[in-house]
Formats: C-alpha cells, sequence, structure tokens
C-alpha cells in the first residue's frame, strides 16, 4: 500500500500544477477578453469566453480528482 500512498500523492501533485495553469490560463483569456471587447472584436471575444467556460468545468473536475486522490 505505501507505494500507491505515494503515486496517488504524486498524481494529486501534478494535478495540483494542472489546476494552477488553469487558473493561470483563465486570467489571461479573462485580461484578452476585455481588451477584445473594447477593440470591438466581439465573436472573438464570445470565443475566449466559451474557453474560459472549458477551463472552468475541466477545473471542477481537475479539482474533484486532486481531492480523491489525497483522501486515499
Amino acid at each position: 500500500m505505501p507505494d500507491n500512498l505515494e503515486g496517488n500523492i504524486n498524481a494529486a501533485d501534478a494535478l495540483t500544477l494542472i489546476l494552477h495553469n488553469q487558473h493561470a490560463l483563465a486570467a489571461a483569456i479573462e485580461e484578452l477578453t476585455g481588451w477584445l471587447r473594447e477593440n470591438r472584436a466581439g465573436d472573438v471575444a464570445d470565443n475566449a469566453i466559451a474557453a474560459l467556460n472549458t477551463l472552468d468545468t475541466n477545473a471542477r473536475g481537475i479539482t474533484d480528482a486532486i481531492m480523491r486522490l489525497r483522501q486515499l
């Protein structure tokens, strides 16, 4: 079992880094979306919002996986 526990911890740590990347990408896309709207690129901004929604959905899944791994 200790090997499995160590593997779970390593996987959870890696997923945590991925989650931090998700948050950083979301922040960058939010900044760009504001600029796009200000410069009348509404269609592109709408696409950026769709990307943000995907990041949010995936971040929830990653968070759930992290929590499951850390509880084992």
